[in-house]
């Protein structure tokens, strides 16, 4: 594996990466049925009412649930429109507690930007089953604990369309309107939730958490936890431009400028790319994120020589400044993670983050591990993140070190 001259952004883990030839022969995703063709028209309903659900029995279904749903359900869109958006619902077995199920409502990191990329389509040969596996692992210890795990898609995964990716409005309305979803299936589950997401699933988490008391404020957010989450995303696109070695994090910068055009019909992408690079933008609409960094144009094509001398990247980069974690308030308690050894999401850029969200006010927790990298933080953070969650449902007061924040960077020498 070729080195890179910058961290990669975005990466949905360093494991995966390290099973790409194992891959290659799989197939590169499955095959969405008829569930995931929404109505058309869409039913009239409420941001976060069902629109159907069933059983769920693969993969993304978590082992020690007693029940285990997909649903399709109203979400919104960033400017506000009605979309159809599907996740799983893990409810734990035996009897809820008085109050309702605890409920925990999980954001995932990248797995591609079209509907076969869905995390509630994973099987066990699952183009992006090494990754997400890893999750439903931890997903099922939080329902194992009695606590119902509820999951988004993300707009345009499942669903025919294209993922707004690393919108952060977009993905929280997701991650906010399942909950309402999920109660409505089932009452015995509880208002009181938490926030747990990872990589660019930790950007959503953020924005989850500061977009939640308006947009949903029948439920009370009780706090949310980030592990390694993107940020920087215009350093990443000025870097690309830059870059004369092949890099995967090419593959995520054309993800950035598809999902940005797709909503923004100011952006013309013709300004920005060169024909060959137009040419091939297509390849990456038709694999998911592990084929798409590793095989074909994306994996071997100079990054600067996909931009037009004088591309005009204004508008994408005011959009990405909008959707950087680091200008959120956010006002419940926060737990940020970072490995040291992460080469996925440079762990300065979590420092900034950190700093950032606790210069404006917000009550930060961050949690550096040393060695631990983009894909081990999970684990390393287990015990941890487990403590943290239990204390939030147990009304116990949280700790903020926002006047003395470690630094991953620092922690790593």
């Amino acid at each position: 594996m070729q080195s890179l001259p910058f961290r990669m952004p975005w990466m949905a883990s360093a494991f995966v990466l390290s099973t790409i030839l194992s891959l290659q022969g799989l197939a590169e995703s499955p095959k969405a049925d008829a569930f995931y063709v929404p109505p058309s028209p869409l039913p009239i309903g409420a941001h976060g009412s069902v629109i159907r659900s069933r059983n769920l029995t693969d993969a993304a279904a978590l082992p020690s649930a007693g029940r285990n749903l997909l649903v399709m359900y109203h979400s919104t869109t960033e400017d506000g429109r009605d979309v159809a958006v599907t996740g799983t619902i893990a409810i734990p077995a035996g009897d809820p507690p008085a109050s309702g199920w605890p409920v925990t409502t999980w954001t995932h990191g990248t797995t591609g930007i079209v509907s076969m990329c869905s995390p509630s389509l994973d099987t066990p040969d699952g183009p992006e089953h090494p990754f997400l596996g890893m999750h439903e692992v931890v997903m099922d210890d939080y329902v194992k604990r009695g606590y119902v795990v509820v999951a988004t898609d993300y707009q345009g995964l499942g669903p025919p369309g294209l993922h707004p990716f690393l919108q952060g409005a977009s993905e929280a309305h997701g991650a906010l309107d399942i909950l309402r979803a999920a109660r409505q299936i089932d009452p015995h589950i509880g208002t009181r939730y938490v926030v747990i997401g990872h990589s660019q699933g930790g950007q959503a988490d953020l924005f989850t958490a500061a977009l939640a008391p308006r947009y949903v404020p029948e439920l009370t957010l009780l706090g949310d936890i980030a592990l390694a989450p993107a940020s920087h995303i215009a350093a990443t696109l000025n870097a690309m431009r830059r870059a004369s070695a092949p890099s995967y994090a090419l593959g995520y910068a054309m993800y950035v400028l598809e999902s940005f055009a797709s909503n923004h019909s100011e952006i013309k992408l013709d300004q920005i790319l060169t024909r060959e690079a137009l040419n091939h933008l297509p390849e990456t609409r038709q694999a998911c994120i592990t084929a798409t960094v590793s095989k074909g144009y994306w994996a071997t094509a100079i990054p600067k020589d996909q931009f037009l001398p004088k591309a005009d990247l204004v508008r994408i980069l005011e959009i990405a400044a909008e959707n950087e974690p680091s200008v959120l308030k956010i006002s419940v308690p926060t737990l940020i993670v970072q490995g040291t050894a992460d080469d996925t999401v440079n762990p300065s850029w979590t420092d900034d983050v950190a700093r950032s969200l606790c210069r404006d006010g917000s009550p930060i927790e961050y949690m550096v591990y040393p060695a631990a990298t983009h894909e081990t933080v999970l684990t390393s953070a287990a015990a941890e993140m487990r403590m943290w969650v239990d204390a939030r449902f147990a009304g116990e007061n949280a700790h903020s070190n926002c006047h003395s924040l470690p630094s991953a960077v620092v922690s790593a020498k």
